[in-house]
Order: C-alpha cells, then structure tokens, then sequence
C-alpha cells in the first residue's frame, strides 16, 4: 500500500507513486464520480534530463466506497523538481546510462548541456532540529549530507552497494543558518579497478535574497562490495565536458598522493624540526591541561544508523566524531567553536549494526588562533573477550569567532608526559603541513608564487601541482591553430591575462622511448637550442628531479636568464591516458640567484606522449606569465618558424636515439 497524504488544496490525497528504482513521483488525486469516468493528471518524476510525455498505466485506488480510476500521464523534466515537505529535502538523479535513443536524449538538458549519468543534487533545507545551538547547521549533520549524496553517485555508476574508503582534506569555507538551504552536487570523476573518486561540491543558498556561495568541495573515495563471491571490475567513466575531462585526468594524480599519503606524514613528522610558535609567550597566556579537555562516550549502533548493507553508515561515524571533537575544544576554550578543517582520513574497517563505537577525543595543540583536536573511532561488539577494532582516527581544526567574525586568542595547552608530548609535537608538525598542502594546492593557479620554495614538507604536494597544472592546460578546449609548418602545428591560447602554446607533432617511434627521452633533461640541450646548459641538482624520487638551466636567451639587463626547474613525470595511469613530463619554477636554499645570470621563472610547461598505433603523438605545453605576454604576441610568426625548427630537431633526436637503443 502506497503512502498518502491530505491535500489541502484540491480536496483529495497526494499519493507518493514509484515507476522506477530510482525515481519518485507525488501525483494529486481527486474523486472521479461514476465509474468508469477517467481523471487525468501529471505526475512529475525525475529521469535525468528526459522530456518525454507518455501514458504510463492506469491504477484503481480504492478511498472509503468511492473508487478513483486515474491514468497517469509523465511529463518528465530537467527542470521538475521533488519536494518532500515533510523533510526539506529535494532530490534530482540522472539514470544509468544505455544506449536507447531515449537515453542518449536523457543526457541532454532542455539548455543542451550534457549532464553527466553519475551525477546527484540534493538539496537540504536547513531545519532547526539539524542546528546547534547558535542556529547554524551543525557539520556532522552536512557531513551525513555529504556522504549520502556521494555514496549515491558511486553505487549509480557502480550499479551495486559501495563504502566510503576515505575522504581528502575538507575546508569549510562558511557557515550555514537555520532557514537556509544547502545544495550538494556530487559525480563520480574517475573509477578504477574497484574505487573510484567521487568529487562534491556544497554550496549555501538564502532563499530571502536569492544569493549562493560556496561552502566547501571534497573528494571522496568508495570501494564497491562484491556480491557473493563475484569480483567487482568496474567501468571506465567518460567524460564529455572540459571540467569533466580536467577532473578525470587530475584524479589519478590524486589517488596517488592518497596512497602515499599516510607514509609521507609519518617520514615527515620523523623529520620535522618544527618550532613551538606560542613558546616565546611564557606567562602571557593561561594554560590549561590537555588532559581536562579528554573526552570519551559510547555509541549503540541501531539499525538507523546503518546504511542498506547492514554496515555503519560512514558520514554517521563522521558525525559523532565531530561531535566529540566539539566538546574537546570546547572544554579548552570554554566557548562555541567552529570547525574549519578536517585532515584526510581512512576508514580502516566496517562496523555493524549491534557494535558499540567507543569515541575519544582530546586537544593536542592550540596554537594562537587554532586548535587541533585528535579523536579516534573503535568498535566492539557485545563479547567483550573480543578486542576492540579500530575504525577511524582523523585531526580536526577548530577556531573561536567573536561577534565580528574574528578569530580570538586561545589558551596554551600544556600536553601530558609521553604520548602528550609526542601529540604536542606531531600536531606542529601536521599543521606545517596542513598549510603547506593547501596553499600548495588549493589556491588558484595565478595566486601560487611561480617559485615555491622547495623542501621536505611540501615537495608530494609540490609535484602533484606541478602535473595537475600541466593537465588543465591539456584540458582546455579553445585552442587556436596558429600555423603549421612542416607538419609541426603550433596553437595559442588565450586565458585572462595568460598566454599558452602548444606545438603538436606526430612521430614514428614508441611512446615509452619518447617518454624517457624527453624526460631526461640534462639531455634536451642535444636537441632544444634554447637550452645553454642543464645540471642535475636533486633526484628527489623515481619521478621528480630538479635541474639548474641555463638559457641561450638573454634578459633585458644583458644576462643570460638561468631557471631552477622541477621536472616531474608520469606514465599512464589506465589505458588512453598519456605520459606526462611536467616542469615548474621551484626555489632552493642551497642554489640562490646568482650574479651572473637573471633568474628566470617557469609558470607551467611540459609534454603529453599519446600512443596511437605504430604512431605516438607528442605535445608541448608552454603557458607564458603576463609580464611577456606582450612580447611574444607581437612575433607569433617568428616563433612559429623558432617553434618548427626546435620540434624537428626534437623529432630527429628521438628517431635518432630510439634507433640506437634499437640496434643490439
């Protein structure tokens, strides 16, 4: 028996209807008089971006002795929308993907975008039973929000039950009132063998006024569940649009810097030299035992708290562990925090409806106008002979605003001996590296120095831009074709105050060859004559290195320009992606500018190496900064035939060397 509801405005019943799994519908219903009369109405469903009208079937519901005969009519529409009065929510889903003419249709929306098959909006109306107490959204309940949202567009692609496995670095960017509305859009931006990256962006919106910012983006991590014994080998995505693309291509880069991510702190803790910045107050400020700011509950996981597996919903953990992270700080600063930022985490396991998740949390640093709070997630069940199991562990930042919107000065923290102090320490260290992350990462490309400086902390983070720069230049779709000469095509792009190249040619050797040939740039003096020369300075790793160049150009103050590059290089991923050699300027302590050269500074550049066939398809990615912008406009001719001639060169050194390396 379906549900139903009084209608207040036509005198009969809303009845919430179900035509397919993943699509409800909330048709109006009114008495019909004789039987055999038929009442017409439309039901709006959502069914991705499909406009269609159909007769769907006739149903006969049955209301005290009168008897209603409806035929349902679908008019199903982008812009229709689901609202559940009763909980604020509004849903919109697109549908799996096949390849009828009615799907292929249903990826188009009624404006002509495509919309991509994995993608979920929700939107959550801000009630008061989700607020704290100063009437803003609490974040346990947007991360439940989050993880719903997220799981659904895994399990959609996936086409079964999926878990988070881990969630990057979230930074809360503002906070959201009661009365207000949160809009979520989540998609799945790669998959691989069995997980795949899901990337979600949370945006607020007053209804009062119409305005809408964003709050916060986050990418998260699902593994598909096999069912039985079946091994699960999930399916590529593709992407359509410019951002798809971006994302699709920046994900690998991504989950590599997950997967080395817990061993990258841990060596950089071990290492970190780090000064306490508050150890120069002495008495100044009050100091309070970190030990007053412990806090431990218990948690009975019933079957609410579950997911449709039987397993612990994940943003449920996520929600009581913020929770007990809150009242940590607050026992510190004896005020209302506000969360700002939470460190990647993993999920090291599943609990199950029945187990009891023991929640600990305490403050490990405060620093002048921040805090860190560590708090961990176990799992027991009722035998308590069984030992406890770890679920989760995460540091969460916290800051105290005064009614200005000002951070406020915190208490000194005084850890305790052993573990404290190793906390204490640890909690310097992280936030170096918090800062260096996000600055690194996070910032828009024109507000990132061109030469960061290089060392330790941040070098992970460092590479990951430096490729992820290069493939957003790869990913742009108005590039120019300029000139073609000798079959060497240059494009330009123009993008705000920055000017791009891109020389294109195709060549008869392997790609892997051309990949560590050109990789290799103590050697691109052979071939590039705008190189003079090229040191080795540090091999950092198996696939990040950082060369001194010396160029044949000259500045304006008559000097050679000299160039302190890092190189980084990946080879594919998955299948059709290409080998990627990126270069940006990085500073070093240990090589400062010198008098007899000018140093110069590399925005992004590098090579994308294709394999088509017998063929390998070589690009060459340069984006110049605004100062010579100007420049290089006013000869594109002249560097067109520079372009030509450099790139044949490169041609002839690749056939060249791959023959050698050919011979025995």
């Amino acid at each position: 028996m379906m549900p139903s509801y009084d209608s207040p405005t036509s005198g009969g019943i809303f009845c919430f209807l179900s035509t397919h799994p993943h699509v409800w519908s909330i048709t109006s219903l009114t008495p019909c008089g004789e039987e055999g009369d038929v009442c017409s109405e439309y039901q709006n469903l959502f069914y991705g971006n499909l406009t269609v009208t159909s007769l769907l079937r006739q149903s006969t519901i049955d209301q005290g002795d009168k008897s209603l005969k409806l035929s349902f009519v679908a008019e199903i529409s982008a812009k229709t929308r689901h609202r559940n009065s009763r909980t604020g929510s509004r849903w919109e889903t697109p549908e799996h993907q096949d390849t009828s003419p009615l799907s292929r249709r249903a990826m188009e929306s009624s404006n002509g975008d495509v919309r991509n098959l994995t993608e979920v909006r929700m939107s959550q109306m801000v009630l008061p039973c989700h607020a704290n107490h100063r009437g803003q959204l609490s974040t346990g309940q947007l991360l439940k929000w989050i993880d719903t949202a997220a799981c659904l567009s895994a399990e959609r692609h996936a086409g079964c039950p999926c878990v988070t496995a881990s969630m990057d670095d979230i930074y809360f960017e503002h906070t959201i009132s009661v009365g207000q509305v949160v809009n979520l859009k989540t998609k799945v931006n790669r998959a691989f063998n069995s997980s795949m990256e899901v990337g979600i962006h949370v945006t607020c919106e007053d209804l009062t006024n119409g305005e809408e910012w964003k709050v916060c983006q986050a990418f998260a991590t699902f593994v598909a569940q096999p069912q039985g014994n079946k091994k699960v080998k999930l399916k590529p995505t593709t992407p359509v649009t410019e951002e798809e693309h971006l994302e699709h291509s920046i994900a690998a880069e991504r989950r590599r810097m997950r997967l080395v991510h817990t061993d990258n702190i841990k060596d950089l803790l071990t290492r970190s030299t780090q000064q306490d910045e508050r150890s120069r107050e002495g008495g100044m400020n009050e100091e309070v035992l970190a030990q007053k700011t412990r806090v431990e509950s218990v948690e009975l996981v019933l079957p609410p708290h579950a997911n449709h597996q039987g397993n612990t919903f994940g943003g449920q953990i996520m929600a009581w562990m913020e929770n007990i992270a809150t009242i940590a700080a607050s026992r510190l600063c004896h005020a209302h925090p506000t969360l700002k930022v939470i460190e990647m985490f993993h999920f090291r396991g599943p609990s199950q409806v029945g187990d009891r998740l023991i929640l600990k949390a305490i403050v490990n640093n405060a620093f002048k106008d921040s805090m860190e709070v560590g708090v961990c997630a176990e799992a027991f069940c009722h035998d308590v002979g069984v030992p406890r199991r770890h679920i989760n562990s995460a540091f969460m930042t916290f800051v105290v605003l005064d009614e200005n919107n000002h951070r406020c000065i915190l208490p000194r923290i005084k850890p305790e001996p052993g573990d404290g102090e190793r906390r204490y320490r640890e909690a310097i260290a992280r936030r170096k590296i918090r800062l260096d992350r996000k600055y690194v990462i996070s910032c828009k490309q024109s507000e990132v120095p061109l030469s960061v400086p290089w060392d330790p902390c941040n070098q992970v983070y460092l590479s990951y831009n430096n490729v992820s720069a290069l493939k957003m230049l790869v990913s742009k779709t108005d590039w120019v074709l300029a000139s073609e000469i000798k079959k060497v095509r240059l494009y330009t792009l123009e993008d705000g105050t920055f000017l791009s190249f891109k020389v294109e040619m195709t060549v008869s050797i392997d790609a892997k060859q051309a990949f560590n040939l050109l990789s290799d740039v103590s050697r691109r003096t052979e071939w590039d004559g705008y190189y003079k020369e090229c040191q080795l300075l540090q091999q950092v790793n198996e696939d990040d290195a950082i060369y001194h160049v010396v160029s044949t150009v000259s500045s304006a103050d008559g000097k050679l320009q000299d160039f302190i590059i890092l190189a980084s290089r990946r080879p594919p991923c998955d299948v059709g992606d290409p080998y990627v050699v990126a270069f940006r300027s990085v500073s070093l302590p240990t090589y400062p500018p010198s008098d007899k050269y000018t140093r110069g500074e590399t925005l992004c550049s590098g090579f994308c190496v294709w394999s088509q066939g017998p063929m390998t398809k070589i690009s060459y990615y340069n984006q110049f900064t605004p100062g010579i912008v100007l420049q290089l406009t006013t000869n594109v001719a002249g560097l067109s035939s520079d372009f030509a001639n450099t790139y044949q060169a490169c041609e002839q050194f690749l056939i060249e060397n791959t023959k050698n390396s050919n011979e025995p």
